[in-house]
């Protein structure tokens, strides 16, 4: 029996990354290959080198590679992007502004070996483009797929380098594009300036979710703002903190700010929400924590 081997692929225009299974165990990352994913047969490359599965692998749901690219189909492929697609974009313009549809072409694609094409676009509601589907099909004699997609999408069909100046993370390696919020950039004391916080998509950027977690354990170490504490230099109420170098400002009885370190914390003298006393629980400072901020 021929032994299996589980690889990553990246195909498609969005760049989808699943894993796949192969039987050439001398793939090596970055080689073109055809593989059969869950939308058909189409080109794509490999991400990982292979990895060999055992009989209890779960291949459920698994692309398969079926071959390397041979030098006739990349030269094919090349063919349809630099001539076919263009065209095809041109044309299905044309008919959008003559059917005058609320919508905003960004990409085409066409499956590898097969009569699909896929026409990717923007709009703000639903939109009725079935004539325009028609117009498609009739002109190109294939099945016509319309997708709409979101302005996070749109930037990783058309854009490449970031402000770092590093490829574009849902370009690379990120496979689902999760939520990001303001309460990520302040916790992370980021500049609230939109246009320095914001990705080439116009939302926030994507990695300020890679290292909230640790700021948010980190904060929950701190005593929360308005909390009355006893320090190595003196007492007063929390009004700032520095969650990255586990800092607290406060202000004494005289409006004095003093920054004092975590450890340097003796006692919690009242909660920021209530008027009992709290022991911090050590000299070090642990246990004043368990706040919102």
């Amino acid at each position: 029996m021929s032994m299996k081997y589980q690889v990553t692929v990246r195909y498609g225009i969005l760049r989808n990354v699943e894993k796949a299974l192969t039987q050439d165990a001398d793939l090596r990352k970055g080689d073109k290959i055809v593989v059969r994913s869950t939308r058909g047969v189409e080109l794509g490359v490999a991400i990982s080198r292979p990895l060999e599965l055992n009989a209890e692998s779960d291949i459920s749901g698994m692309g398969e590679v079926l071959h390397k690219v041979t030098e006739e189909e990349e030269k094919k492929q090349e063919e349809i992007e630099k001539e076919t697609i263009p065209s095809e974009y041109s044309f299905c313009q044309e008919k959008i502004k003559e059917h005058e549809l609320p919508m905003k072409l960004a990409s085409v694609e066409h499956l590898f070996g097969s009569k699909k094409i896929i026409f990717y676009f923007l709009a703000k509601g639903r939109v009725d483009f079935r004539e325009l589907v028609k117009d498609l099909a009739k002109k190109y004699k294939a099945r016509i797929e319309m997708k709409q997609i979101g302005v996070r999408d749109e930037a990783k069909l058309l854009a490449e380098y970031e402000h770092c100046g590093r490829e574009l993370c849902c370009r690379t390696f990120l496979k689902n594009l999760e939520p990001v919020t303001m309460k990520m950039a302040k916790n992370q004391k980021a500049t609230l300036d939109p246009s320095k916080i914001s990705g080439r998509c116009g939302r926030l950027m994507c990695c300020l979710r890679y290292e909230d977690a640790a700021y948010e354990e980190m904060k929950h170490k701190l005593p929360r703002k308005g909390t009355l504490i006893a320090t190595t230099k003196g007492v007063g109420e929390v009004v700032d903190y520095d969650i990255l170098q586990q800092k607290i400002t406060m202000e004494s009885k005289d409006k004095k700010l003093i920054v004092v370190k975590k450890n340097e914390i003796l006692e919690q003298v009242r909660g920021a929400r209530s008027g009992t006393k709290k022991g911090c629980g050590s000299e070090t400072g642990s246990g004043c924590g368990n706040h919102s901020g």
